[in-house]
Formats: C-alpha cells, structure tokens, sequence
C-alpha cells in the first residue's frame, strides 16, 4: 500500500494541475478572468509539488514525465492563450484587421507545444532550462487580469493597445524556444554561493511583490531571465558548449 501511495502520489498532484487548468479554461470563456488567473498561479502550485513529490519519494517514470507535459499544455499552453486572447477582445479594436489579429494569441498553445516536446527529449535541460518554462510564461499572463482590474492607467495601458499585445505574444512565443539557457529554482542543497542566484530572484520577487503586488510579476519575469544570462553568460560561459556535447 505504500509503495502504492509513493508510486502514485506524484501522477496525482500532476492530475490536480491538469484539473485546475481546465477549470479555468471554462472560467476564460466565461469572462472571469481574475478567477482564470488565479487557476494558473494554483496549477504552477501543483506543478512546484509534483515535481518536488517526485524527488522525495524517489518515484520517476515516463508516463509522470509525459503527463506532465500534457498536464502543462493545457495549464500553461491553453489557458493562457484563453487569456489573452479575451484581452485582446477587450483591447482597442481594429477595422477589418481585429477579427484575425485577436487569434495571434493561439500562437502561445503552439510555442508551448514546442517547448514541451523539446523538453522530454533535451538531455541538456536536466538540470537547467533552455528555453523560458511554460509556468513561467503563463504566469506572466495570469498577471496580466490582475493588472487591468487595479485601473491603474500606467500600467493597464499597454495591455489595451492590440499591437503592443501582438508584439508582447510574439516575443514570449519566441522566448519559449530560444536557445538560451535558464536556471532552475530546484534547491539541490541549502549551500548559498551554489544558489546567490536563486536567493537573489527570490529576494528581488518577495520585495517588489510586496510593494506593487502583481504589477511586479513581469519585472520579475525580466529579472528571471536577466539573471539567468548573467549567470550562463559570464559566470558560468561554458554551459551552453557542455551541454552541446551532451546533448
């Protein structure tokens, strides 16, 4: 019975976030967008426990691994692209260019389909991500209701106007499947100069969440992958020319 829990416990975590994204899949169709943002943050929490279930319990398989990523399509590919897509209904609308340009946002599903699938298969990305993660690009989305809803014109204008949407989809889509390497933020041990760059995102998050709540999660998203660049660029050069050889 043990062996059974420990042995399913993971699949079943993974199963709560494929749940919570299709409830909120539902939930963007019907116009709530907080509450679909919210269904984003509670997948990425289910999917931080999934993976940490998988590690304690020592219980790894292809099938968690391949249900993950689906569990992740739908969750971090399908509903953020809902999102968006409602956002760009409710931005300025355009004559006669509107009605094809609001379907750009279903380029985010594809570009996560992508970077799902390269991700079972890169041996490179073991320990490190090449490549912005999925959670993270979807978080960056689920932000984005949670910003519109404060009214606060500096930061809700952007988010109106169809082409800085575009332009916006176009770069995360693109960011998904570079080939630049990303860290992880799996504490492999509580060692601080192995992980500076973990507390620093985790410091720098805390303090701008704190002030300007979810406002702050697109700079964080920045400095996510400034520090990643910083640290694989010039502290750590040699990883990409490593895991070439690798993979």
């Amino acid at each position: 019975m043990k062996n059974r829990v420990k042995k399913h416990l993971p699949n079943a975590i993974t199963c709560a976030n494929l749940f919570s994204g299709c409830i909120g899949i539902v939930l963007a169709f019907k116009g709530e967008m907080i509450a679909a943002s919210y269904a984003i943050f509670l997948s990425a929490i289910f999917d931080f426990f999934d993976g940490l279930a998988s590690r304690v319990l020592k219980s790894f398989s292809g099938i968690g691994k391949d249900l993950d990523s689906l569990a992740d399509m739908v969750s971090f590919g399908v509903l953020p692209a809902v999102i968006m897509y409602q956002i760009m209904l409710q931005a300025r609308q355009i004559d006669k260019i509107s009605d094809y340009l609001n379907f750009i946002a279903f380029l985010i599903p594809v570009f996560s389909a992508l970077r799902l699938a390269k991700f079972n298969v890169d041996t490179r990305q073991a320990e490190n991500f090449i490549g912005l993660p999925t959670p993270a690009n979807a978080i960056l989305i689920a932000s984005f209701p949670l910003i519109l809803d404060h009214h606060n014109q500096f930061y809700s204008a952007p988010l109106q106007n169809p082409w800085i949407l575009s332009i916006l989809i176009v770069v995360m889509c693109t960011l998904l499947v570079i080939e630049v390497p990303m860290m992880s933020l799996k504490f492999k041990s509580t060692d601080f100069n192995q992980n500076i760059s973990r507390y620093l995102l985790l410091l720098f998050s805390a303090i701008l969440i704190l002030f300007f709540k979810f406002a702050a999660v697109p700079v964080v998203i920045l400095f996510y992958i400034a520090l990643s660049v910083i640290q694989f660029k010039f502290l750590n050069p040699g990883f990409m020319d490593t895991s070439r050889k690798n993979g």
